[in-house]
């Protein structure tokens, strides 16, 4: 609502922009603006042209960084969650960088679903039901959702029955799943229909692992996110049953960014790194929520 601050931002004087201005609304047939004392304020015509016009020039600008972007071949931005992003990715990228030098790695760590494309991003981890439409999605490793804890608590707790009286860590970042994967739901799938009382809820699932690994508790959380820990010795599950559900861990990329060579070397580098350790559910009951359903 600034002539001066528009031919300031499209660099040409506000003489060049009046005219233009001028030009538009003479071919329109209608003025667009209202010309008041050191402001200016837009008509009818004004505010229905306004929304179609900012969305045009968005999309051009937008159809612009795209093609930009085709030719940057050194720079990755990558958006994965908190929890995959400091309990996955964090421990493992030195490996990438080290063989990758040449590659500049951004990453965004949300749940905020992204616009890949408007957002100018070249990856996303997601992790969930996946409605990755236009998108090219990949299902990433294969995981439970099991009872973890530090390893001076499996004496304490040997039992499933023993468990119920244990401080249940509740991870709340994956309440959207229906049906859910909670504890009332991993006792029922050993048989037993008590509900247990959490002890304390995180809203992420890093904070709840990073809980159970000072010993607060035991937390039901994904093997992906715990696997370096299992594999270690850091944590312990000594639980046979474990749930699964319809959610996955998804790799996904836009049309345009499939063949970009620091994206396949992301993806290929990513693939290898989830073949190097056990998945953990060898010789283990999994239970589908689906069945657990009332």
């Amino acid at each position: 609502m600034s002539f001066a601050k528009a031919a300031e931002e499209l660099f040409v004087t506000p003489a060049a922009l009046s005219f233009q201005i001028k030009n538009l609304e003479e071919h329109l047939g209608q003025p667009l603006f209202r010309r008041l004392n050191r402001a200016v304020e837009l008509t009818e015509a004004g505010r229905a042209l306004a929304p179609g016009a900012s969305d045009g020039f968005e999309t051009l600008a937008a159809a612009w960084r795209a093609v930009q972007r085709l030719q940057d071949n050194r720079t990755l931005v990558v958006t994965a969650g908190p929890a995959f992003t400091a309990k996955w990715l964090a421990p493992r990228l030195f490996g990438f960088a080290a063989s990758h030098p040449e590659i500049e790695l951004r990453f965004t760590a949300t749940l905020r679903q992204l616009d890949l494309d408007r957002d100018e991003v070249d990856v996303a981890i997601r992790y969930g039901y996946g409605l990755d439409e236009g998108l090219h999605s990949e299902h990433l490793m294969e995981e439970a959702i099991l009872p973890v804890m530090h390893p001076e608590l499996v004496a304490r707790y040997p039992t499933v029955e023993a468990l119920l009286d244990a401080p249940l860590l509740h991870d709340e970042s994956v309440d959207f799943l229906d049906p859910p994967a909670d504890w009332s739901a991993w006792f029922k799938a050993n048989g037993i229909k008590r509900a247990p009382q959490s002890a304390a809820h995180f809203s992420q699932a890093d904070h709840a692992l990073d809980a159970a690994l000072a010993g607060a508790g035991v937390v039901l959380t994904r093997t992906s996110l715990a696997a370096q820990y299992l594999a270690s010795g850091q944590l312990e599950a000594p639980f046979d049953v474990g749930l699964t559900t319809r959610a996955r861990f998804r790799f996904i990329r836009s049309a345009s960014s499939v063949v970009r060579p620091q994206v396949v070397a992301f993806h290929d580098w990513l693939m290898a790194e989830i073949g190097k350790i056990p998945d953990g559910l060898e010789g283990r009951t999994l239970v589908d929520v689906e069945t657990l359903r009332d």
